[in-house]
């Protein structure tokens, strides 16, 4: 009775839980913290999204058991969005199922799809649902690097072909969380026609698809002729309209991947509170003014951070898109690894970010700061960590470690 259970015990201790509990210490000492480390949007909810909540919350109708899949005029919008945005054709019915976020549903669609030893292709670092949610399943998670470039094709090639058993999915995920890469149509192109010929099924994360800031909208790798045939993507409204505790997300695409992700969820949910839905449908529906504002406040708050971060000592590579910059810990405190950085920077600055390795091995010379304070407030942090820097710069680099 005291062995720690299968499942738990095939999970890593969680990277964040070293985080929070120094994050907590310090707030009830007084310290302000700045936190730049979780991915949780500050910004409200556009109001005439909350409205329709509020109207449709009034109707006790609407306060019964929902639907798994969602609700038909959700299911609807979401397939006019594809249509809108990608130019791709969605059936609603067959090809659309809502999901409470996008972390569920990639959860659930590992539990759909994965047998005991699977192999799944995960990019790292990444998201951690990407693998965690089939080595919960009782997948194996094979390594692929994150960048969409020509390295990434051979991986693939090389993954599959030495790969016992064969991999039945490959996870993509542009513009990509945490690294803030994104992915041209050619890439997706050559991703697909490998996938369709090796018969390997592709789980696309678009969580960040209008969180962009060059000229040309990040693409869908539904766009892709016959990426239907094997491809489900996911996508999510907590950053395009800031609702993150909503929890009102999507899988489209693949008949068959979508059925099976359906069935699963039909055993464990009756789907979103239906107001909740209603709203979401509305916001699918509406113009795109409130996600342009969105858009641009990132964008000021990205230059904001990579300005006054990189006059403090830091540089910090301007992302192209996603809600977060992907930096290098400063070369005086590589050693220590991304954990025991961040751990410091909270201790000497005030200053949260998200320790790369909790995204993967690969990450542990990067930190994840996450653009959720105003410009302000990532001014401050600029100046706090600009003389953090001078003074380990003054002390020969050496900054003793206080004990967590």
């Amino acid at each position: 009775m005291s062995e720690e259970f299968h499942r738990i015990r095939r999970l890593p201790p969680y990277v964040f839980e070293h985080i929070n509990p120094i994050k907590a210490k310090a707030r009830a000492e007084g310290v302000d913290i700045i936190d730049l480390g979780m991915g949780n949007p500050d910004l409200p909810t556009p109001t005439h999204i909350v409205e329709k909540l509020k109207e449709t919350v009034k109707d006790p109708r609407t306060h019964r058991y929902s639907t798994s899949r969602g609700i038909p005029g959700l299911r609807k919008a979401q397939a006019s969005y594809y249509g809108r945005r990608f130019g791709v054709k969605l059936d609603p019915n067959t090809q659309v199922v809502a999901t409470l976020g996008s972390k569920e549903g990639f959860a659930n669609m590992a539990q759909a799809i994965t047998a005991p030893g699977d192999v799944v292709l995960v990019p790292n670092p990444t998201y951690p649902i990407h693998a965690f949610g089939f080595i919960m399943s009782g997948g194996v998670v094979r390594s692929m690097p994150a960048d969409p470039n020509e390295d990434f094709m051979r991986s693939l090639d090389r993954a599959v072909r030495h790969s016992i058993p064969k991999p039945i999915a490959l996870i993509l995920n542009y513009p990509a969380n945490p690294t803030a890469y994104v992915a041209s149509f050619d890439f997706y192109k050559e991703v697909v026609d490998y996938c369709r010929k090796n018969e390997i099924f592709i789980l696309s994360d678009l969580a960040y698809s209008e969180i962009y800031f060059e000229d040309e909208p990040p693409h869908s790798v539904l766009e892709v002729p016959g990426a239907m045939d094997v491809t489900v993507e996911f996508t999510s409204m907590s950053k395009t309209f800031s609702m993150p505790g909503w929890r009102m997300g999507f899988a489209v695409g693949n008949e068959r991947l979508i059925a099976a992700l359906a069935r699963v969820k039909s055993y464990l949910d009756y789907g979103a509170f239906t107001p909740i839905q209603v709203a979401a449908a509305s916001a699918l529906n509406g113009d795109d003014a409130c996600i342009e504002e969105v858009r641009g406040i990132y964008r000021h708050r990205r230059d904001v951070m990579v300005e006054s971060f990189g006059r403090a000592g830091w540089h910090i590579p301007s992302p192209a898109a996603t809600m977060f910059a992907w930096a290098p810990i400063p070369d005086q405190f590589a050693d220590l690894g991304s954990l025991e950085f961040a751990k410091l920077l909270i201790r000497e600055t005030g200053v949260a970010v998200a320790p790369g390795v909790g995204f993967g091995e690969y990450g542990d010379q990067y930190v994840r700061l996450a653009f959720v304070e105003n410009e302000q407030r990532i001014r401050q942090a600029a100046r706090a960590i600009k003389k953090f820097l001078g003074g380990a710069a003054s002390n020969g680099n050496v900054v003793p470690l206080a004990k967590s």
